[in-house]
Protein backbone atom coordinates (compact mmCIF):
# COMPACT_ATOMS: atom_id res chain seq x y z
CA UNK A 1 0.00 0.00 0.00
CA UNK A 2 3.23 2.36 0.96
CA UNK A 3 4.02 1.56 -2.90
CA UNK A 4 0.69 2.34 -4.40
CA UNK A 5 0.62 5.47 -2.48
CA UNK A 6 3.61 6.91 -3.18
CA UNK A 7 3.64 6.29 -6.79
CA UNK A 8 0.02 7.52 -6.80
CA UNK A 9 1.05 11.28 -4.67
CA UNK A 10 4.32 11.59 -6.13
CA UNK A 11 4.56 10.12 -8.94
CA UNK A 12 1.88 12.24 -10.75
CA UNK A 13 3.50 15.24 -9.71
CA UNK A 14 6.45 14.32 -11.85
CA UNK A 15 4.58 14.28 -14.50
CA UNK A 16 3.69 17.18 -14.80
CA UNK A 17 6.79 18.75 -16.93
CA UNK A 18 6.31 15.81 -19.09
CA UNK A 19 2.80 17.47 -20.18
CA UNK A 20 4.46 19.18 -23.43
CA UNK A 21 6.45 16.22 -24.42
CA UNK A 22 3.85 13.77 -24.20
CA UNK A 23 1.16 15.48 -25.98
CA UNK A 24 2.93 16.69 -29.11
CA UNK A 25 4.32 12.84 -29.50
CA UNK A 26 1.10 10.94 -28.55
CA UNK A 27 -0.17 13.27 -31.82
CA UNK A 28 2.87 12.17 -33.95
CA UNK A 29 1.96 8.56 -33.15
CA UNK A 30 -1.68 8.76 -33.96
CA UNK A 31 -0.18 10.35 -37.31
CA UNK A 32 2.47 7.79 -37.97
CA UNK A 33 -0.44 4.56 -37.14
CA UNK A 34 -3.21 5.90 -38.92
CA UNK A 35 -0.90 5.50 -42.07
CA UNK A 36 0.41 2.07 -41.18
CA UNK A 37 -2.98 -0.31 -42.67
CA UNK A 38 -3.72 1.57 -45.43
CA UNK A 39 -0.29 1.81 -46.41
CA UNK A 40 -0.47 -2.23 -47.44
CA UNK A 41 -2.71 -1.38 -49.89
CA UNK A 42 -1.04 1.39 -51.15
CA UNK A 43 2.25 0.05 -52.30
CA UNK A 44 0.19 -3.67 -53.01
CA UNK A 45 -1.87 -1.63 -55.44
CA UNK A 46 1.15 0.33 -56.96
CA UNK A 47 3.49 -2.09 -57.31
CA UNK A 48 1.70 -5.37 -58.02
CA UNK A 49 -1.64 -4.01 -58.78
CA UNK A 50 -4.62 -7.06 -59.20
CA UNK A 51 -2.65 -9.13 -56.72
CA UNK A 52 -3.06 -10.16 -53.14
CA UNK A 53 0.80 -11.49 -53.11
CA UNK A 54 3.61 -8.89 -53.74
CA UNK A 55 7.04 -10.45 -53.35
CA UNK A 56 8.08 -7.05 -55.16
CA UNK A 57 6.69 -4.80 -51.67
CA UNK A 58 8.10 -7.80 -49.24
CA UNK A 59 12.00 -7.32 -51.15
CA UNK A 60 11.44 -3.55 -50.79
CA UNK A 61 10.51 -3.36 -47.50
CA UNK A 62 13.49 -5.81 -46.53
CA UNK A 63 16.06 -3.79 -48.26
CA UNK A 64 14.31 -0.54 -46.48
CA UNK A 65 14.79 -2.22 -42.94
CA UNK A 66 18.16 -3.57 -43.79
CA UNK A 67 19.52 -0.05 -44.78
CA UNK A 68 17.73 1.72 -42.05
CA UNK A 69 19.60 -0.82 -39.12
CA UNK A 70 22.86 -0.58 -41.31
CA UNK A 71 22.82 3.26 -40.56
CA UNK A 72 20.82 3.24 -37.47
CA UNK A 73 23.86 1.38 -35.52
CA UNK A 74 25.65 4.58 -35.95
CA UNK A 75 23.35 7.40 -35.96
CA UNK A 76 21.73 6.24 -32.54
CA UNK A 77 23.91 6.34 -30.32
CA UNK A 78 25.14 9.47 -31.95
CA UNK A 79 21.93 11.08 -30.99
CA UNK A 80 21.97 9.94 -28.12
CA UNK A 81 25.21 11.76 -27.26
CA UNK A 82 24.18 14.57 -29.02
CA UNK A 83 20.87 14.94 -26.19
CA UNK A 84 23.22 14.74 -23.57
CA UNK A 85 25.45 17.57 -24.62
CA UNK A 86 23.37 20.07 -27.10
CA UNK A 87 19.34 18.98 -25.24
CA UNK A 88 16.50 16.92 -25.85
CA UNK A 89 14.55 19.42 -27.43
CA UNK A 90 16.38 20.29 -30.79
CA UNK A 91 16.78 16.46 -30.99
CA UNK A 92 13.33 16.01 -30.58
CA UNK A 93 12.46 18.78 -32.99
CA UNK A 94 14.47 16.80 -35.91
CA UNK A 95 13.36 13.31 -34.84
CA UNK A 96 9.83 14.26 -35.27
CA UNK A 97 9.77 16.59 -38.56
CA UNK A 98 11.20 13.87 -40.49
CA UNK A 99 8.19 11.78 -41.36
CA UNK A 100 5.93 14.66 -43.01
CA UNK A 101 7.58 14.70 -46.43
CA UNK A 102 7.26 11.08 -47.24
CA UNK A 103 3.72 11.21 -46.51
CA UNK A 104 3.07 14.43 -48.29
CA UNK A 105 4.23 12.72 -51.43
CA UNK A 106 1.65 9.64 -51.04
CA UNK A 107 -1.05 12.61 -50.12
CA UNK A 108 0.25 13.97 -53.78
CA UNK A 109 0.24 11.03 -55.74
CA UNK A 110 0.08 7.22 -55.06
CA UNK A 111 1.49 5.65 -58.12
CA UNK A 112 4.54 3.35 -58.62
CA UNK A 113 7.14 6.63 -59.18
CA UNK A 114 6.03 7.85 -55.94
CA UNK A 115 5.91 5.00 -54.22
CA UNK A 116 9.29 4.24 -55.16
CA UNK A 117 10.21 8.05 -53.85
CA UNK A 118 8.26 7.47 -50.83
CA UNK A 119 10.04 4.65 -49.46
CA UNK A 120 13.67 6.21 -50.27
CA UNK A 121 12.71 9.75 -48.05
CA UNK A 122 10.93 7.18 -45.88
CA UNK A 123 14.46 5.15 -45.30
CA UNK A 124 15.80 8.38 -44.47
CA UNK A 125 13.01 9.54 -42.10
CA UNK A 126 13.72 5.86 -40.07
CA UNK A 127 17.78 6.24 -39.76
CA UNK A 128 16.89 9.70 -37.91
CA UNK A 129 13.74 9.26 -36.08
CA UNK A 130 13.04 5.40 -35.31
CA UNK A 131 14.20 4.44 -31.90
CA UNK A 132 15.52 7.43 -31.41
CA UNK A 133 12.50 9.32 -30.59
CA UNK A 134 11.84 6.86 -28.03
CA UNK A 135 15.17 6.97 -26.40
CA UNK A 136 15.27 10.95 -26.21
CA UNK A 137 11.95 10.72 -24.26
CA UNK A 138 13.09 8.40 -22.34
CA UNK A 139 15.99 10.90 -21.30
CA UNK A 140 13.79 13.69 -20.87
CA UNK A 141 11.86 11.74 -18.66
CA UNK A 142 14.54 10.11 -16.44
CA UNK A 143 16.04 13.91 -16.13
CA UNK A 144 12.63 15.03 -14.45
CA UNK A 145 11.41 11.55 -12.99
CA UNK A 146 13.37 9.91 -9.61
CA UNK A 147 14.72 6.42 -10.03
CA UNK A 148 12.05 4.87 -8.15
CA UNK A 149 9.29 6.03 -10.16
CA UNK A 150 11.32 5.17 -13.49
CA UNK A 151 9.80 2.29 -14.22
CA UNK A 152 5.93 3.86 -13.87
CA UNK A 153 6.98 6.50 -16.16
CA UNK A 154 8.48 4.68 -18.61
CA UNK A 155 5.78 2.58 -18.60
CA UNK A 156 3.15 5.50 -18.75
CA UNK A 157 5.22 6.61 -21.85
CA UNK A 158 4.69 3.42 -23.71
CA UNK A 159 0.87 3.20 -22.91
CA UNK A 160 0.19 6.19 -24.36
CA UNK A 161 2.11 4.91 -27.31
CA UNK A 162 -0.28 1.99 -27.72
CA UNK A 163 -3.14 4.78 -26.65
CA UNK A 164 -2.51 6.25 -29.76
CA UNK A 165 -1.75 3.76 -32.30
CA UNK A 166 -5.75 2.87 -30.83
CA UNK A 167 -6.51 6.33 -31.80
CA UNK A 168 -4.65 6.14 -34.67
CA UNK A 169 -6.24 3.23 -36.16
CA UNK A 170 -9.44 4.32 -35.35
CA UNK A 171 -9.13 6.57 -37.54
CA UNK A 172 -7.80 4.53 -40.28
CA UNK A 173 -11.08 2.76 -39.84
CA UNK A 174 -13.57 5.43 -40.09
CA UNK A 175 -11.65 7.59 -42.20
CA UNK A 176 -11.93 7.39 -46.25
CA UNK A 177 -8.60 6.62 -47.77
CA UNK A 178 -8.29 9.39 -49.43
CA UNK A 179 -8.53 11.49 -46.56
CA UNK A 180 -6.00 9.67 -44.16
CA UNK A 181 -2.50 11.37 -45.28
CA UNK A 182 -4.00 14.99 -45.65
CA UNK A 183 -5.09 14.22 -41.93
CA UNK A 184 -1.63 13.11 -41.08
CA UNK A 185 0.25 15.60 -42.40
CA UNK A 186 -1.60 17.77 -40.18
CA UNK A 187 -1.09 16.24 -37.34
CA UNK A 188 2.58 15.76 -37.98
CA UNK A 189 3.11 19.47 -38.67
CA UNK A 190 1.84 20.24 -35.16
CA UNK A 191 3.77 18.18 -33.00
CA UNK A 192 7.09 20.02 -33.80
CA UNK A 193 5.63 23.70 -34.05
CA UNK A 194 3.96 22.58 -30.44
CA UNK A 195 7.68 21.60 -29.05
CA UNK A 196 9.20 24.61 -30.29
CA UNK A 197 6.63 26.98 -28.30
CA UNK A 198 5.90 25.15 -25.41
CA UNK A 199 8.48 21.91 -24.87
CA UNK A 200 11.24 23.10 -21.48
CA UNK A 201 14.64 21.97 -22.30
CA UNK A 202 16.04 19.67 -19.38
CA UNK A 203 20.05 19.72 -19.86
CA UNK A 204 22.16 22.63 -19.36
CA UNK A 205 23.94 23.68 -22.32
CA UNK A 206 27.58 23.99 -22.02
CA UNK A 207 28.05 27.38 -23.88
CA UNK A 208 32.15 27.53 -23.71
CA UNK A 209 33.21 25.52 -26.37
CA UNK A 210 35.66 26.58 -28.73
CA UNK A 211 34.11 29.15 -31.30
CA UNK A 212 37.24 30.37 -33.40
CA UNK A 213 38.90 26.75 -34.26
CA UNK A 214 38.77 26.81 -38.21
CA UNK A 215 36.48 24.24 -40.00
CA UNK A 216 38.87 21.56 -40.52
CA UNK A 217 39.98 21.59 -37.45
CA UNK A 218 36.29 21.80 -35.76
CA UNK A 219 35.78 18.80 -37.94
CA UNK A 220 38.51 16.85 -37.05
CA UNK A 221 37.69 17.72 -33.05
CA UNK A 222 33.89 16.67 -33.79
CA UNK A 223 35.44 13.43 -35.71
CA UNK A 224 37.82 12.27 -32.37
CA UNK A 225 35.00 13.18 -29.66
CA UNK A 226 32.35 11.70 -31.15
CA UNK A 227 35.04 8.04 -31.50
CA UNK A 228 35.81 9.18 -27.93
CA UNK A 229 32.15 9.07 -26.77
CA UNK A 230 31.27 5.94 -28.24
CA UNK A 231 33.95 3.88 -26.73
CA UNK A 232 33.46 5.73 -23.16
CA UNK A 233 29.36 4.19 -24.00
CA UNK A 234 30.80 1.16 -25.08
CA UNK A 235 32.96 1.06 -22.00
CA UNK A 236 29.75 1.67 -19.78
CA UNK A 237 27.81 -0.74 -20.94
CA UNK A 238 30.34 -3.95 -21.15
CA UNK A 239 32.01 -2.88 -17.77
CA UNK A 240 28.12 -3.05 -16.21
CA UNK A 241 26.68 -6.77 -16.20
CA UNK A 242 23.10 -5.93 -16.49
CA UNK A 243 24.04 -3.54 -19.14
CA UNK A 244 25.54 -6.09 -20.73
CA UNK A 245 22.88 -8.87 -20.40
CA UNK A 246 19.93 -6.21 -21.01
CA UNK A 247 22.56 -5.72 -24.34
CA UNK A 248 21.88 -9.34 -25.54
CA UNK A 249 18.40 -9.69 -24.18
CA UNK A 250 17.26 -6.42 -26.62
CA UNK A 251 19.38 -7.91 -29.70
CA UNK A 252 17.63 -11.08 -30.08
CA UNK A 253 14.24 -9.87 -28.95
CA UNK A 254 14.64 -6.89 -31.93
CA UNK A 255 15.88 -9.63 -34.28
CA UNK A 256 12.92 -11.71 -33.87
CA UNK A 257 10.13 -8.85 -33.50
CA UNK A 258 11.40 -6.30 -36.25
CA UNK A 259 11.51 -9.52 -38.44
CA UNK A 260 8.31 -9.73 -37.64
CA UNK A 261 6.85 -6.79 -38.22
CA UNK A 262 8.54 -6.31 -41.45
CA UNK A 263 6.28 -9.10 -42.90
CA UNK A 264 3.44 -10.06 -40.82
CA UNK A 265 1.03 -7.59 -42.70
CA UNK A 266 1.82 -8.84 -45.91
CA UNK A 267 1.93 -12.56 -44.86
CA UNK A 268 -1.69 -11.99 -43.27
CA UNK A 269 -3.21 -10.58 -46.49
CA UNK A 270 -1.63 -13.07 -49.09
CA UNK A 271 -2.71 -16.16 -46.74
CA UNK A 272 -5.99 -14.74 -45.30
CA UNK A 273 -6.73 -11.91 -47.58
CA UNK A 274 -6.80 -9.37 -45.11
CA UNK A 275 -7.55 -5.73 -46.09
CA UNK A 276 -7.35 -2.44 -44.11
CA UNK A 277 -10.01 -2.46 -41.71
CA UNK A 278 -9.15 -6.17 -40.74
CA UNK A 279 -5.55 -4.75 -40.22
CA UNK A 280 -6.91 -2.13 -38.12
CA UNK A 281 -8.90 -4.05 -36.01
CA UNK A 282 -6.14 -6.25 -35.33
CA UNK A 283 -4.15 -3.33 -34.18
CA UNK A 284 -6.51 -1.50 -31.91
CA UNK A 285 -7.21 -5.11 -30.15
CA UNK A 286 -3.25 -4.86 -29.16
CA UNK A 287 -3.18 -1.57 -28.93
CA UNK A 288 -6.65 -1.03 -26.42
CA UNK A 289 -5.56 -4.07 -24.33
CA UNK A 290 -1.46 -2.63 -23.79
CA UNK A 291 -3.12 0.42 -22.39
CA UNK A 292 -4.30 -0.81 -19.38
CA UNK A 293 -1.38 -3.12 -19.12
CA UNK A 294 1.43 -0.24 -19.46
CA UNK A 295 -0.34 2.49 -17.64
CA UNK A 296 -2.29 0.49 -14.99
CA UNK A 297 -0.89 -2.83 -14.16
CA UNK A 298 2.64 -2.51 -15.13
CA UNK A 299 2.67 -0.11 -11.99
CA UNK A 300 1.27 -2.10 -9.81
CA UNK A 301 3.00 -4.91 -9.90
CA UNK A 302 6.62 -3.87 -10.94
CA UNK A 303 7.17 -3.01 -7.00
CA UNK A 304 6.15 -6.35 -6.00
CA UNK A 305 8.17 -8.49 -8.42
CA UNK A 306 10.72 -6.33 -10.18
CA UNK A 307 11.13 -5.46 -13.66
CA UNK A 308 13.48 -8.97 -14.45
CA UNK A 309 9.74 -10.82 -13.99
CA UNK A 310 7.74 -8.54 -15.91
CA UNK A 311 10.58 -8.74 -19.02
CA UNK A 312 10.50 -12.53 -18.55
CA UNK A 313 6.79 -12.94 -19.10
CA UNK A 314 6.70 -10.36 -21.42
CA UNK A 315 9.29 -12.42 -23.72
CA UNK A 316 7.28 -15.37 -23.13
CA UNK A 317 3.77 -13.68 -24.31
CA UNK A 318 5.87 -12.53 -27.69
CA UNK A 319 7.02 -16.39 -27.98
CA UNK A 320 3.24 -17.02 -28.13
CA UNK A 321 2.15 -14.25 -30.24
CA UNK A 322 5.03 -15.25 -33.02
CA UNK A 323 3.47 -19.10 -32.67
CA UNK A 324 0.34 -18.56 -33.11
CA UNK A 325 0.43 -15.98 -36.19
CA UNK A 326 3.11 -18.32 -37.87
CA UNK A 327 1.40 -21.44 -37.31
CA UNK A 328 -2.45 -19.72 -37.82
CA UNK A 329 -4.70 -22.26 -39.30
CA UNK A 330 -8.04 -20.19 -39.80
CA UNK A 331 -8.21 -16.26 -40.14
CA UNK A 332 -9.61 -15.88 -36.35
CA UNK A 333 -6.05 -17.02 -35.23
CA UNK A 334 -4.25 -14.16 -35.64
CA UNK A 335 -6.49 -11.94 -33.72
CA UNK A 336 -6.08 -14.60 -30.87
CA UNK A 337 -2.08 -14.55 -31.22
CA UNK A 338 -3.02 -10.59 -31.02
CA UNK A 339 -4.64 -10.79 -27.98
CA UNK A 340 -0.93 -11.59 -26.30
CA UNK A 341 0.40 -8.03 -27.68
CA UNK A 342 -1.39 -6.86 -24.41
CA UNK A 343 1.58 -8.60 -22.38
CA UNK A 344 4.20 -8.72 -24.78
CA UNK A 345 4.36 -5.12 -25.09
CA UNK A 346 5.70 -4.99 -21.41
CA UNK A 347 9.03 -5.92 -22.99
CA UNK A 348 10.12 -2.32 -23.69
CA UNK A 349 9.14 -0.31 -20.17
CA UNK A 350 10.90 -2.72 -18.17
CA UNK A 351 13.82 -2.54 -20.77
CA UNK A 352 14.20 0.93 -20.50
CA UNK A 353 13.66 0.97 -16.67
CA UNK A 354 16.42 -2.02 -16.19
CA UNK A 355 18.62 0.57 -18.47
CA UNK A 356 17.96 3.80 -17.10
CA UNK A 357 18.97 2.59 -12.87
CA UNK A 358 22.07 0.53 -14.79
CA UNK A 359 22.94 3.68 -15.94
CA UNK A 360 22.64 5.60 -12.67
CA UNK A 361 24.33 9.15 -13.63
CA UNK A 362 22.09 11.25 -15.48
CA UNK A 363 24.03 12.89 -17.64
CA UNK A 364 24.77 9.18 -19.34
CA UNK A 365 21.31 8.75 -20.10
CA UNK A 366 20.81 9.05 -23.67
CA UNK A 367 24.04 8.05 -24.24
CA UNK A 368 23.32 4.41 -22.87
CA UNK A 369 19.84 3.78 -24.08
CA UNK A 370 21.09 5.40 -27.46
CA UNK A 371 23.99 2.62 -27.50
CA UNK A 372 21.44 -0.10 -26.93
CA UNK A 373 19.49 1.16 -29.31
CA UNK A 374 22.43 1.03 -31.93
CA UNK A 375 22.30 -2.75 -31.06
CA UNK A 376 18.77 -3.34 -31.39
CA UNK A 377 19.45 -1.47 -34.62
CA UNK A 378 22.18 -4.09 -35.49
CA UNK A 379 19.23 -6.42 -35.46
CA UNK A 380 16.86 -4.93 -37.24
CA UNK A 381 19.73 -4.91 -40.36
CA UNK A 382 20.19 -8.71 -40.03
CA UNK A 383 16.40 -9.82 -39.42
CA UNK A 384 15.17 -8.57 -42.68
CA UNK A 385 18.55 -10.94 -45.43
CA UNK A 386 16.78 -14.21 -43.95
CA UNK A 387 12.72 -12.69 -43.55
CA UNK A 388 12.49 -11.45 -46.50
CA UNK A 389 13.55 -13.96 -49.22
CA UNK A 390 12.11 -16.91 -46.03
CA UNK A 391 8.31 -15.32 -46.09
CA UNK A 392 8.08 -14.97 -50.27
CA UNK A 393 9.78 -18.52 -51.01
CA UNK A 394 6.75 -19.56 -48.00
CA UNK A 395 3.87 -17.52 -49.80
CA UNK A 396 4.94 -18.50 -52.93
CA UNK A 397 3.73 -21.97 -54.49
CA UNK A 398 7.45 -23.39 -54.46
CA UNK A 399 7.44 -23.98 -50.93
CA UNK A 400 8.65 -27.20 -50.04
CA UNK A 401 5.87 -27.79 -47.24
CA UNK A 402 2.92 -26.05 -46.57
CA UNK A 403 3.66 -23.26 -43.78
CA UNK A 404 3.01 -20.05 -44.92
CA UNK A 405 3.99 -18.38 -41.52
CA UNK A 406 7.37 -20.24 -41.59
CA UNK A 407 9.71 -18.11 -41.23
CA UNK A 408 8.01 -16.33 -38.04
CA UNK A 409 7.67 -19.38 -36.42
CA UNK A 410 11.93 -19.34 -37.33
CA UNK A 411 12.06 -15.96 -35.47
CA UNK A 412 10.75 -16.99 -32.12
CA UNK A 413 13.54 -18.85 -32.33
CA UNK A 414 15.45 -15.45 -31.46
CA UNK A 415 12.64 -15.05 -28.66
CA UNK A 416 13.24 -17.25 -26.71
CA UNK A 417 17.25 -17.25 -27.12
CA UNK A 418 16.21 -13.45 -25.58
CA UNK A 419 14.25 -15.08 -22.62
CA UNK A 420 17.20 -16.71 -22.11
CA UNK A 421 19.40 -13.90 -21.65
CA UNK A 422 16.63 -12.54 -19.75
CA UNK A 423 16.50 -15.34 -17.62
CA UNK A 424 20.03 -14.61 -16.21
CA UNK A 425 20.09 -10.77 -15.54
CA UNK A 426 20.94 -9.27 -12.19
CA UNK A 427 19.62 -5.88 -12.49
CA UNK A 428 19.53 -6.01 -8.40
CA UNK A 429 23.23 -5.25 -8.78
CA UNK A 430 22.96 -1.57 -9.36
CA UNK A 431 20.73 -0.91 -6.75
CA UNK A 432 23.04 -0.59 -3.40
CA UNK A 433 25.50 1.61 -5.78
CA UNK A 434 21.71 3.71 -6.75
CA UNK A 435 20.93 3.57 -2.74
CA UNK A 436 24.51 4.37 -1.81
CA UNK A 437 24.63 7.47 -4.03
CA UNK A 438 20.78 8.77 -2.53
CA UNK A 439 21.93 8.47 1.11
CA UNK A 440 25.21 10.21 -0.31
CA UNK A 441 23.48 13.39 -1.79
CA UNK A 442 20.55 13.57 1.17
CA UNK A 443 23.90 13.50 3.73
CA UNK A 444 25.56 16.21 1.80
CA UNK A 445 22.18 18.48 0.66
CA UNK A 446 21.50 18.44 4.70
CA UNK A 447 24.70 19.47 5.63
Amino acid sequence: MGVRMSWNCGGFTELRPLLHLLLPLCVHWIAEEMTVSVLVDVVTAALCPSQSTCSEAIYISGIQQTVVGVLKMLVLPLLGQLADEYGRKPLLLLTVSTTIVPFALLAWNQSREFVYIYYVLRTISYIISQGSIFCIAVAYAADVVSVRNRAAVFSLITGLFSASHVLGNVLARFLPEKYIFLVSIVLLIFCPVYMQFFLVETVEIDTTREQDSGCLTKSMKVLNKRYKSMKDAAGIVISSPTLRGISFVSFFYELGTSGITSILLYYLKAAFGFDKDQFSEILMMVGIGSIASQILVLPLINPLVGEKVILCIALLASIAYALFNGLAWAPWVPYLGASFGVIYVLVKPSTYAIISKASSVTDQQGTVQGFIAGVQAMASLLSPLAMSPLTSWFLSSNAPFNCKGFSIIVASICLVISLCFACLLQPGENSIQETEEDMEASLLSNS
